[in-house]
């Protein structure tokens, strides 16, 4: 038994030390211990003339450096902000901030951690705030972060954590904020006991590899309000029991997962969700329709699943926020309903590969925020109306549409062109490639501001391209037209195109000379003139076109010498065939070519920001393969063309579609050879 004078001397011992812990100088001296934790010999790229924590010296007060705040009356450490500062190395099991007592706050927030989270944070007893996100941390989670049950906060996002998530996390009963998302190395099951967190209001565990079944326990958060799941191998779980209970949630995001269930019948509960995304799974059944009663959604993505039926969006006049609607990639079918319209506030819609059957319903022109819509690649027929030329980006390619309705004449003529021009402010996309229009280009096009896409290919158009084109050609990156009926001359409507980088009028009766002004088109990348009745002379200035990578003259009436002029610096593929060219290819012709000579010299050139790139932004691979069609037929004995073909890396190819022609490369001599009816042309090529 302790005498009361032992007591008094211990008692007295015990807060000497707590004070000299506690003290202003031992908190100082704490912060200093762990600035020198890390090697300060590099500067912050980020900005290299500022030394990081370069206020924490003792000519201050360590309550007035950067990141540090004290408790007003005894000057101890109670928070430590740091975001964006070059710490460049890794947090020691013995850090200095252990002997931080009473921290409550810590944040790290990209300051190019590495290493491991020391399992020692866990004795941190005070701290409610711990933020280290953003680093370049790996390893495991330490089991011993469940040991801080005062933490309200916790994000260790954007690392490179791996393992499981450890159970003891589901200690954490104060825990309000939860994310572990962006690790890509997290696995296995979420543990049971995370459901213990019922005081969450964030869970993001996006972009991790996460499987199996979502816990049942999810159903008691009550509170939640975020849910992020995206990104994951979920397959499984109680949905509509998890969901009926959530209802604080305002979004919800478990896309790009492995769910094959249905969706839950009745979602009407869900009284404040807003945004709604499972997309990118394999959901089954029929469509949502409980959804679409939730006065407060904003943003539905149900695209990529296997959904089926018709759209049936029932009693919905008090949803009037909607702005968001894809449904893209299902096997949605019927007609698109009427009452789609009653979503006044709509701005973006994408039904697009589905087999929606019927004309565009003309409610639709009720939608006037209305700025994407994406119907391609469904069944849709009848004529495309025109209240949707007000809207940035149209895609209707791939239907059945037999005709274009023509806007009012006040609009076309310019007295009232506020529906097509004025509507919004930004770049404009029209695709209505491959359906079944006939008539003439609509001029109305000409009164498109800012357009940068035009695709009208594979139709049944007729007559001429319209000259007041020229109005647009100063925002136009791709123009297609190919594979109609259009004849006439190509216009001289390119001196202010600087920004065309891929004109195909291919496959239509085009004929005369071509345009001068297509030498101002600076950006081209890809020109096809194919299959048309051009009669001119070897378009030797194309030459100048610096970034021209692909010429298709194919299957015209040129004629002449193909000129021996220097140029075409870029050029990857050209194809002279079917013309009346004569004469004989000098030796030298093709020396500048480097693009097509540099084998080995360039990885996959092509794929990088050739073929691809033009493969990607005009969407269909058939644009190359029918440009290609002649190439490496060697039993047609009618073929008066072989292609001359130099790899550029796996799979991709360039060349030159010409006759007669001995190529030497590398000390190896191939020969191309044939008939020689449909050109004249002869001659040996160096390629160096």
């Amino acid at each position: 038994m302790m005498i009361p004078n032992q007591s008094f001397f211990f008692i007295f011992f015990l807060s000497v030390i707590i004070n000299t812990l506690a003290s202003p100088t031992h908190q100082r001296d704490a912060l200093l211990e762990f600035k020198n934790e890390f090697p300060f010999n590099a500067s912050d790229p980020r900005a290299p003339s500022e030394a990081p924590l370069s206020s924490w010296n003792t000519s201050s007060d360590h309550c007035s450096w950067k990141g540090v705040t004290c408790n007003a009356h005894s000057s101890e450490v109670i928070s430590l902000f740091l975001e964006y500062t070059y710490l460049n190395g890794s947090l020691k099991a013995n850090t200095s901030l252990l002997k931080l007592h009473h921290l409550h706050h810590l944040t790290l927030y990209s300051c190019d951690l590495i290493g491991e989270i020391p399992s020692s944070l866990g004795n941190l007893s005070h701290l409610s705030f711990l933020d280290l996100s953003h680093n370049d941390l790996g390893g495991k989670i330490p089991s011993s972060i469940g040991n801080l049950s005062y933490l309200s906060f916790l994000d260790l996002s954007h690392n490179d954590l791996g393992g499981k998530i450890p159970s003891s996390l589901g200690n954490l009963s104060r825990l309000t904020v939860l994310d572990l998302s962006d690790n890509n190395g997290l696995i296995g099951e979420v543990p049971p006991s995370i459901g213990n967190l019922n005081q969450l209001k964030i869970i993001s565990f996006y972009s991790n590899k996460l499987n199996g079944t979502i816990p049942s326990s999810f159903a008691n958060f009550n509170k939640l309000s975020y849910l992020l799941l995206t990104g994951n191998q979920f397959s499984g779980g109680d949905l509509p029991l998890i969901l009926s209970n959530l209802t604080s949630l305002s979004y919800l995001d478990i896309s790009d997962n492995h769910f094959k269930s249905k969706l839950p019948s009745n979602m009407s509960g869900l009284h404040n969700l807003e945004v709604f995304r499972v997309s990118s799974n394999s959901f089954v059944g029929t469509f949502p329709t409980s959804l679409f009663t939730i006065p407060s959604l904003r943003e539905v993505y149900l695209s990529e699943n296997q959904l089926e039926g018709p759209l049936e969006f029932g009693n919905t006049s008090s949803s009037f926020e909607l702005g968001t609607l894809d449904l893209a990639s299902n096997n949605f079918d019927g007609p698109i309903p009427e009452d789609i319209s009653q979503f006044l506030k709509l701005k973006f819609i994408d039904l697009s590969n589905n087999s929606f059957t019927g004309p565009i319903p003309g409610s639709m022109y009720k939608l006037a925020f209305l700025r994407h819509l994406d119907l391609s690649y469904n069944k849709l027929e009848g004529q495309v109306p025109s209240f949707l030329w007000r809207i940035y980006t149209l895609r209707l390619s791939h239907n059945s549409f037999s005709s274009l309705e023509e806007l009012p004449q006040a609009v076309v003529s310019g007295s009232d062109y506020d529906l097509i021009s004025n509507s919004f402010q930004g770049p404009v996309q029209f695709d209505l490639g491959s359906n079944s229009l006939h008539g003439s280009l609509p001029r109305w096009i000409c009164k498109r501001a800012s357009l940068i896409f035009l695709d009208l290919s594979n139709n049944h158009l007729s007559g001429s391209i319209p000259s007041c084109l020229m109005n647009c050609t100063a925002s136009l990156g791709v123009i297609i037209l190919r594979n109609n009926n259009l004849s006439g001359f190509l216009p001289d409507i390119f001196t202010n195109a600087t920004k065309l980088r891929s004109l195909d009028v291919s496959r239509n009766q085009l004929s005369g000379k071509l345009p001068k002004s297509l030498i101002h088109c600076t950006s081209m990348e890809y020109l096809n003139l194919k299959g048309n009745k051009f009669k001119d002379t070897f378009p030797s200035w194309f030459g100048s076109l610096g970034s021209l990578s692909v010429l298709f003259l194919g299957s015209n009436a040129f004629y002449g010498p193909v000129s021996s002029h220097l140029g075409f610096p870029s050029l990857r593929v050209i194809d002279l065939s079917n013309n009346s060219f004569s004469g004989t290819l000098p030796q030298d012709y093709f020396v500048n070519w480097r693009e097509m000579a540099s084998v080995g010299e360039k990885e996959s050139v092509m794929s990088s920001d050739g073929i691809d790139t033009f493969m990607s932004h005009m969407g269909e691979l058939s644009m190359y393969e029918d440009s290609m069609d002649m190439m490496y037929k060697e039993s047609e004995e009618a073929l008066s063309w072989k292609a001359a073909a130099i790899a550029f890396g796996p799979g991709v190819f360039c060349g030159l579609v010409i006759g007669y022609i001995f190529f030497t490369s590398h000390k190896q001599t191939h020969m191309v050879h044939g008939k020689d009816r449909l050109n004249h042309l002869g001659g040996i090529i160096t390629v160096r």
